[in-house]
């Protein structure tokens, strides 16, 4: 993927390559994601200077750009800020069979999936994970 991140850039998985990547696909009408923001923001700040990227990618439409925008300032959002190009049509939705969000995807080192269907920020499993990984 390549999307529009917060600041206005782009921002690919191939230039996140070398380190382990954890996608958290979520939008702000959904209130199941919005409930994960305090955990994730937790895990992010426990494994900050790791090996480890956090991503989420927002799955709003289009028109409501603006409106993530807000939220991302609002919740003080961390990590890298994605806008995905085409809501739920999104190639990396398609690719990734995602009919649900939140959805929480890591990635390899390599750019290969470790679990497409991870652990949320709130389960204490994603730790058990992160350091099976080695993090």
């Amino acid at each position: 993927f390549e999307y529009e991140n917060i600041n206005g850039g782009k921002t690919s998985l191939e230039s996140l390559k070398g380190k382990f990547v954890y996608i958290d696909v979520w939008a702000t009408w959904c209130g199941p994601c919005i409930g994960e923001i305090p955990a994730l923001k937790a895990v992010e700040k426990e494994y900050h200077g790791k090996n480890i990227e956090f991503v989420s990618i927002s799955i709003d439409d289009k028109k409501d750009v603006e409106k993530w925008k807000k939220m991302v300032a609002d919740k003080e959002l961390k990590g890298i800020q994605l806008f995905a190009d085409n809501d739920w049509k999104s190639d990396f939705v398609k690719n990734y069979a995602i009919d649900g969000i939140p959805r929480f995807i890591l990635i390899d080192t390599e750019g290969k999936i470790v679990n497409a269907d991870a652990p949320r920020p709130s389960d204490a499993k994603l730790k058990d994970l992160l350091k099976e990984v080695g993090l």
